[in-house]
């Protein structure tokens, strides 16, 4: 099980166009209306998640995440299609919703993520396309239990600004979703027989959502975030 892309994805961030940098919201305080600017941005962990889904038995689909991931950004709001983005996952941090005694160990052995053996999960993006005002498609090399092979996210830029009296950091948010079938990537564990949904599904779906923070507003003086 292991949606885990993504870093992956994570990472996912790239699309806000020059009129979608200006975007700012106002909680009481005031929020530079300045474009959003190009640069270097980093994650924002304490706002981002990273979880994934298996369908279990053809009941339902099982969600997991990591809790542990960092992703890079950088982009010019001029040039989307120059954006890039680069993250890596810590396998070992998954967390289970309410897991039988040892089934996180299980998951995390051999036949599954082997985390022993492959204690990182990566994603480097090789391509981001605009698909409209506000999304992009990020095409990317996805490695995972030492098998690199492409995977491609939808991402949906949320907003941004370029500071703030309480944030005086650029700041932008993203969402972004994918998909990838196990099996390309060596786990093949449970994979339902043709025709059935007796087992865990090949295919993995992804869900990420992201804030990452860029260059200082200019002036600020400083301030909590």
């Amino acid at each position: 099980m292991k949606r885990m892309l993504f870093a992956a994805c994570a990472a996912v961030a790239l699309i806000g166009s020059p009129a979608l940098a200006t975007a700012a919201q106002d909680n009481g305080t005031a929020a530079s209306t300045a474009p959003v600017p190009g640069g270097a941005y980093t994650l924002d962990k304490a706002h981002a998640s990273l979880t994934f889904s298996v369908n279990h038995l053809g009941f339902s689909w099982y969600t997991a995440r990591f809790a542990e991931f960092d992703a890079k950004l950088r982009f010019d709001p001029a040039d989307v299609s120059a954006a890039s983005v680069e993250a890596t996952i810590d396998p070992n941090s998954l967390e289970l919703p309410s897991p039988p005694p040892g089934f996180t160990e299980t998951l995390k052995g051999p036949e599954w993520l082997d985390t022993a053996k492959y204690p990182t999960i990566t994603f480097k993006s090789t391509k981001v396309e605009p698909t409209g005002e506000q999304t992009a498609r990020i095409t990317g090399d996805f490695t995972l239990h030492g098998v690199t092979r492409p995977v491609t996210l939808e991402a949906t830029f949320n907003g941004g600004y370029a500071g703030h009296e309480m944030d005086p950091n650029a700041r932008i948010g993203f969402s972004a979703t994918g998909s990838f079938n196990r099996s390309d990537f060596g786990i093949a564990y449970g994979v339902p027989a043709p025709g059935t949904t007796m087992g865990v599904s090949d295919q993995v779906k992804v869900v990420i959502e992201a804030e990452f923070t860029g260059p200082p507003l200019a002036g600020a003086s400083g301030g909590a975030k």
